[in-house]
């Protein structure tokens, strides 16, 4: 069996490999399998094709590439500019105005998408012309894109929560049904914000005053996402589908929202397919190399001396988890939200097992740490995204913008430390009923 300092060495090496810029999946795999038969030799590393297929055949993972292929058909459908314009009428009046349009655009969007990096880059190439003309400033702009972003990975469906669900052998309904609070909750903590650091924001320039039948008619904008999101949600918990299923379900139920919408076409769907293929290709090799290190970690014993070295700091339950924020936070700065979860949620699952975690809540919380991570710098992926988007200007303009959002969301992490009932009291109601 190695010991706690052998495993700080290999993180420490993996780290340092990521640093040289090799990619994070093979730094993953150099350190999992090299290890590996460094201790065992060949016997351990043959047995690692047998665990890294019976993992990709989990049923859960089978639905993460028909959610990208749901989120690219939305993505490319001409769904989201329509639910801008619908959602500009009905919350543009508010202190803040289209600021509070970028947040619910990108909640909503979040509700068919499951990915972050999709719904930030959805929203932002719509709401940017738009808050431009208005003369928003740019640094909340840029902030309410990026940070609105991120709730495409909390609010269901959610492909991380998919990959939280598979790695920690957790039941992928009730992860969908316990993010949906601390979603709303988040995109209303957001909003606040808005509403009290910006209530002037684009009264300069005002977009102008909408009838009220017009208003009433853009509403129809908002039937498409919110019937997806019924569609998926409704038939987990209608008990006829699998998490699959429903993410099959809701792949025809865009390509009728596209069809409608006259976008449908043989030149769609190739890059829908294309770009689904890639985004998810890229996400399963860095499952599998993750795998192949926690099959490592696995025989080695060091799963088992990390938990028993936690657990001989004698720290309570809300101290661990404070230490575990600290940790994520900083892994955040240097590791995409996949990488974090497959590298950290085997150990780490097994550690708050003994500290008596409800594993469906510290799914929830795991992915608030990544979308935490999504919006700090260096590697945060939304304010690369955004920046993108923007096509000029100095990118510590997005940083700034969107670090409000990230003390905001460190906060809510508090308050769910606090008061767990904010991700568990929905899925506990779902299971008595």
């Amino acid at each position: 069996m190695i010991g706690i300092g052998a495993i700080f060495a290999a993180f420490l090496a993996m780290l340092a490999l990521m640093f040289l810029s090799m990619p994070v999946a093979v730094a993953i795999l150099t350190v999992g399998a090299f290890g590996g038969y460094l201790i065992y030799g060949m016997p351990l590393v043959q047995t690692m094709g047998g665990v890294v297929w019976s993992t990709l055949n989990n049923p859960a993972m089978t639905a993460i590439p028909l959610f990208m292929l749901m989120g690219e058909l939305l993505l490319r459908g001409g769904i989201a500019d329509r639910m801008f314009a619908a959602l500009a009428a009905w919350l543009g009046w508010l202190p803040g105005g289209l600021l509070h349009t970028n947040i619910g655009t990108c909640a909503l969007f979040a509700a068919t998408s499951g990915s972050s990096v999709a719904t930030a880059a959805t929203v932002g190439t719509v709401a940017l012309p738009a808050l431009g003309k208005r003369n928003y400033p740019i640094r909340p702009t840029l902030g309410t894109l990026a940070a609105g972003g991120t709730l495409g990975i909390l609010i269901p469906p959610s492909v991380n929560l998919l990959v939280y669900g598979a790695l920690a052998n957790v039941s992928v309904g009730q992860l969908f049904v316990a993010g949906i609070v601390p979603g709303i909750a988040l995109t209303l903590l957001f909003s606040l914000y808005i509403g009290i650091a910006y209530p002037k924001a684009g009264r300069q320039k005002a977009a102008p005053r909408i009838p009220a039948d017009e208003k009433r008619r853009l509403l129809l904008h908002l039937v498409p996402p919110a019937l997806i999101f019924g569609i998926v949600m409704g038939s987990i918990y209608g008990g006829f589908a699998t998490p699959t299923e429903s993410a099959a379900l809701g792949v025809l139920a865009a390509l009728f929202f596209v069809w409608l919408n006259g976008r449908l076409n043989w030149t769609l769907l190739e890059n829908c397919f294309i770009q689904s293929a890639r985004t998810t290709g890229m996400v399963f090799l860095v499952i599998v190399c993750a795998l192949l290190l926690n099959v490592t970690l696995s025989m080695t014993g060091g799963t088992q001396v990390v938990t028993r070295w936690v657990t001989s700091l004698g720290l309570s339950q809300t101290a661990f988890l404070l230490l575990l924020v600290a940790f994520y936070v900083v892994l955040g700065m240097f590791m995409d939200t996949i990488s974090m979860l497959v590298l950290t949620v085997p150990v780490a699952v097994h550690m708050v097992t003994v500290l008596q975690v409800d594993p469906v809540w510290f799914g929830i919380f795991v992915v608030v740490m990544c979308e935490i991570g999504l919006v700090t710098p260096p590697i945060g992926m939304n304010l690369f995204v955004v920046q993108g988007i923007r096509k000029g200007g100095p990118f510590n303009d997005v940083i700034r913008g969107a670090l409000p959002f990230v003390v905001i969301m460190i906060a809510f992490t508090g308050l769910l430390i606090l008061i767990p009932e904010i991700a568990t009291a929905l899925p506990d109601l779902a299971s008595q009923q």
